[in-house]
């Protein structure tokens, strides 16, 4: 969660609308047209907008070398122009993701090529967005979007089986849409085939291993299927990048399959200089957008902290910090504050619903930790039967206010309280001691073993699973005195 943007639904809806969702074979198109003006016109007014909802676009030697790898592999796209069309942008974002909209413009997220262990991968992924805009996909799909619900994270999908098809449902997951940062729409399977299919032609056609699509694909299934354990769900699909994408697990046979009938053998990995190129790379939350640690949630810039209940886990976008659990789903996120907490709650229902007035039955006021505080819950009908809609907001200043969206089953609200009630002001000491992990890469020595390695990652649990899905192994592969492999530390 950054300093929270503030923008019109209407503006993210169109942009939504727009965006091209990806990493698909069927009949594969050969070259394909040049871009057109037009198409580069609707890029080029979405671009700023897109770099916004995730995180900003990063500068650097590591994005000039995604950015040089992204334009080397469109141009064996067949599309015209293509160095000089294309705009490729490493996002300084912690979500795995990848997308691309017309015009040209590829984007993939720093989280993503963390989680790649070489350069034929990198390419691949790219490789993919570049085909999803030479195919057209997402013109092709615009009238189909139009007609479909946004898909989003875990907060979206959890509202819509509390609340059905009301239109607070919609609104409310809409609303966790916009803070999960997966603003993308979902392309029919056959496209993705196809994109999938066009990345591997253009990782032959550069000199790369063709096999790297496949191997991509195998490092987010096990990333998603890591995420679904620490988080304690039971779907392994969301809320990361497969998430709009089919599972990538079930794609992983069909790009081998793809890359063998190519007849290509050989082709570099470049896997060395592609570790050499990320060492150092942001892994995870960015404390200038705020970072979750376990159950904590927080943010050295905005001064603010609070701990989420035991059993739910949290989501940080740009606009928002979702929490999820069976039991309910929350929203930390903030509105337009004149210095009125009464009417701040009042003003958060008032914007739940177009089909719907929806008021709180009163609004109490309080005091947390020293914060002027207000709340107030409103019980609502849905078609899965009634819910309570909670509205917490917290004074910070005389014109800066927070709030909590709580959504839960009738009558049970209760999972939330302690969570409204640990909201704090941090002290510069403590915000100071909020350090990032970043990537290291290591040379592993003799007598090192995955278990030694994993000892060093910057985390309090799952260390060894989370050095094998971040290196790509297996849970029998073993490691070789010599090779290169990423550990996640704390940096300095």
């Amino acid at each position: 969660m950054s300093r929270f943007k503030l923008a019109a639904a209407s503006s993210v809806t169109a942009l939504s609308l727009a965006l091209a969702g990806c990493m698909g074979t069927g009949n594969i198109p050969s070259a394909s047209a040049p871009i057109t003006q037009s198409e580069a016109q609707m890029g080029a007014e979405a671009h700023p907008q897109l770099l916004a909802e995730f995180g900003g676009a990063m500068s650097g030697s590591q994005a000039q070398y995604v950015e040089q790898v992204g334009k080397n592999i469109a141009v064996h796209s067949g599309l015209g122009n293509a160095r000089e069309s294309f705009t490729v942008s490493l996002l300084n974002s912690p979500v795995n993701n990848a997308f691309a909209i017309p015009g040209g413009y590829i984007y993939t997220t720093r989280q993503l090529v963390a989680l790649m262990n070489n350069e034929a991968e990198l390419a691949g992924v790219l490789g993919h967005e570049v085909g999803h805009v030479a195919a057209r996909h997402s013109q092709r799909r615009q009238a189909a979007a139009q007609r479909n619900t946004l898909l989003g994270a875990a907060g979206a999908i959890l509202s819509g089986i509390l609340l059905g098809n009301s239109g607070l449902g919609q609104q409310l997951g809409q609303a966790a849409l916009q803070g999960s940062q997966l603003l993308t729409l979902k392309f029919s399977r056959s496209q993705e085939l196809e994109a999938d299919g066009l990345g591997i032609r253009y990782l032959v056609d550069a000199g790369y291993d063709p096999r790297a699509m496949a191997t991509v694909l195998k490092s987010l299934a096990m990333q998603n299927a890591l995420d679904a354990r620490v988080q304690g769900r039971d779907n392994a699909n969301i809320p990361e990048w497969a998430s709009t994408h089919p599972d990538p697990a079930s794609r992983v046979q069909s790009a081998l399959a793809t890359a063998q009938a190519t007849g290509a053998t050989g082709g570099v990995t470049n896997r060395d200089t592609f570790l050499t190129r990320i060492d150092g790379l942001t892994y995870g939350d960015d404390p200038k957008q705020g970072v979750v640690e376990g159950r904590q949630f927080i943010h050295p810039d905005l001064r603010l902290a609070f701990t989420a209940p035991q059993g739910f886990y949290m989501i940080n976008g740009t606009r928002a910090v979702t929490i999820n659990g069976q039991s309910g789903q929350a929203q930390f996120s903030m509105a337009p504050y004149n210095g009125n907490l009464d009417s701040y709650v009042t003003s958060v229902f008032a914007g739940l619903s177009k089909q719907q007035q929806i008021r709180p039955q009163s609004v109490q006021r309080t005091t947390v930790n020293g914060l002027p505080a207000a709340y107030g819950t409103a019980r609502v009908s849905s078609s899965n039967g009634q819910v309570d809609v909670t509205v917490f907001a917290y004074e910070f200043a005389n014109d800066r206010a927070y709030h909590f969206l709580a959504i839960t089953p009738a009558g049970r609200a209760s999972p939330f309280t302690q969570m409204f009630g640990s909201m704090r002001r941090i002290d510069a000491q403590t915000a100071a001691n909020v350090i990032p992990r970043v990537i290291d890469v290591v040379t592993v020595r003799n007598g090192d073993t995955v278990a030694s390695l994993a000892s060093r990652m910057a985390y309090s649990d799952n260390q060894v699973e989370r050095f094998r899905v971040l290196n790509g192994l297996d849970s029998n592969d073993g490691l070789s005195a010599g090779q290169k492999v990423k550990i996640v530390v704390r940096g300095r």
